[in-house]
């Protein structure tokens, strides 16, 4: 079980010393998921009121949670020019299910790509980035 759960972090690219901001925690979210990220940064994730610039946000978005647009504009505040941000909706049939179409045409209206999405059980991420071409003019 412990092997499976590390699995579900390194899926994250996350290394020991990553700086990880959550947002839109709630009691849904999968707390054994938190604690294999925060095993593999080394330390706590960061909370949005973080003045600190942010490496990797952790968005937990749900259906009814208001706008992604919004939402993700409000994230990407403290963003590193490399960093991402890994929006984590719940799978298909799960309460609160976001449809992926519903992240793919928020992101670039938010001003980031989508790079890819995992599986990570009762949990899909779908990783944003900023476009290259943004980062370079900052």
């Amino acid at each position: 079980m412990v092997a499976a759960e590390g699995n579900r972090a390194q899926k994250l690219g996350l290394e020991s010393g990553t700086l990880v901001q959550e947002v839109g925690w709630d009691e849904d979210a999968d707390d054994d998921l938190r604690a294999d990220i925060e095993d593999a940064i080394g330390g706590e994730m960061l909370d949005d009121d973080s003045d600190e610039v942010i490496d990797v946000i952790v968005l937990w978005w749900r259906d009814g949670d208001g706008d992604l647009v919004d939402a993700l504009m409000d994230a990407i505040v403290p963003l590193a020019d490399d960093g991402c941000v890994w929006v984590f909706s719940p799978k298909t049939g799960s309460d609160g299910y976001v449809d992926p179409s519903e992240i793919a045409e928020a992101a670039p209206t938010a001003g980031l790509t989508q790079t890819s999405t995992v599986n990570l059980g009762d949990w899909s991420g779908s990783r944003l980035v900023q476009p290259k071409t943004r980062s370079a003019k900052r």
